[in-house]
């Protein structure tokens, strides 16, 4: 990466070091052991998120459930316009903070689509259990048997 700028609230090593630690909490599939404090700092003070009280409760919002985190990442695709996840803005690109952040933003791009891919897949078998266990409360298995139809809704 380009070097980065020192400003008055983070130098250009401690945006080293976000951007290290970001890169391995996206190749490492957004583990809670990766985000770090320091990311969430960063996410919050930097990046136009608000704390959700603190870094679990952050972690919690975007990264527990694969929809919340794709939004989460639709943030950093260059692809779809930058605009902050919470803001809809995108002057998180502009001021002391742009080299790091769009630093963050070429992490994301490089590795997007797998990304995406994985958090789709995620999506799919988790609704995919959901409909089973409606399916099976209901006495039908799923996937269906040749045999076995879904009743037709009486109207």
């Amino acid at each position: 990466m380009v070097g980065f700028k020192d400003v008055q609230f983070m130098s250009a090593r401690e945006k080293e070091l976000v951007l290290a630690q970001w890169k391995r909490f996206m190749e490492r599939g957004f583990g809670f052991e990766h985000f770090t404090d320091r990311i969430y700092k960063h996410l919050t003070l930097h990046c136009s998120f608000i704390a959700h009280f603190n870094r679990n409760g952050f972690y919690s919002t975007y990264f527990e459930n694969p929809e919340a985190t794709i939004r989460f990442l639709n943030q950093f695709d260059s692809d779809l316009g930058l605009r902050s996840a919470e803001y809809g803005s995108t002057w998180w690109l502009e001021g002391d903070y742009a080299d790091i952040n769009k630093a963050m933003c070429e992490v994301v791009d490089a590795i997007k689509g797998r990304l995406y891919s994985e958090l789709e897949q995620k999506v799919r078998g988790r609704d995919l259990a959901i409909a089973s266990q409606l399916l099976a409360k209901h006495g039908i298995r799923y996937p269906q048997s040749a045999t076995q139809q879904l009743p037709k809704s009486e109207s």
